[in-house]
């Protein structure tokens, strides 16, 4: 059946396609996240291991989010390790990082994601397409936040 919901074929898989990107860093940072979560050590272990496990899980609600706004544009959500590393700018860690380079390399990661919700705002916008627009300034608003908070916790 055809979507009729006032934004264009063309306008719709434009948008799909950079919340595509959008999904896939934040399933990138999601998953890099859980990893810190697990292998994290030192002075700071246990306030790093909880504020880690409320950052993925938070993560976790927002892919399904981004996902089903995919979808509700009438395109195919991505789903896979190598759709996901296709798409995403987020670069995986190495090893098991320091706890100071796990929250510099957080930061990094929030920081990404947000200017991936950023780019894909002007198509978003010219297509009056509210709804994605709403999506996108509330990630980016936990992005901000998160990496603020991350940053917080650096001596410099």
């Amino acid at each position: 059946m055809d979507i009729d919901i006032g934004i264009s074929k063309k306008d719709r898989t434009a948008i799909a396609h950079g919340l595509s990107r959008l999904l896939a860093d934040s399933y990138t940072l999601y998953l890099t996240t859980h990893n810190f979560h697990w292998n994290v050590t030192g002075p700071m272990f246990n306030t790093l291991h909880q504020m880690f496990e409320v950052q993925y899980t938070e993560l976790a609600l927002a892919v399904d989010a981004i996902a089903e706004r995919i979808r509700a544009l009438g395109e195919p959500a991505p789903g896979t390790y190598s759709a996901f590393a296709e798409l995403t700018r987020l670069e995986e860690p190495q090893g098991v990082p320091s706890a100071e380079e796990m929250i510099r390399h957080l930061v990094k990661g929030q920081e990404a994601v947000v200017r991936t919700a950023r780019e894909i705002m002007p198509v978003v916008d010219d297509a009056d397409d509210e709804p994605t627009a709403d999506l996108l300034t509330q990630r980016m608003q936990v992005h901000e936040k998160t990496a603020w908070m991350l940053r917080s916790m650096l001596s410099n």
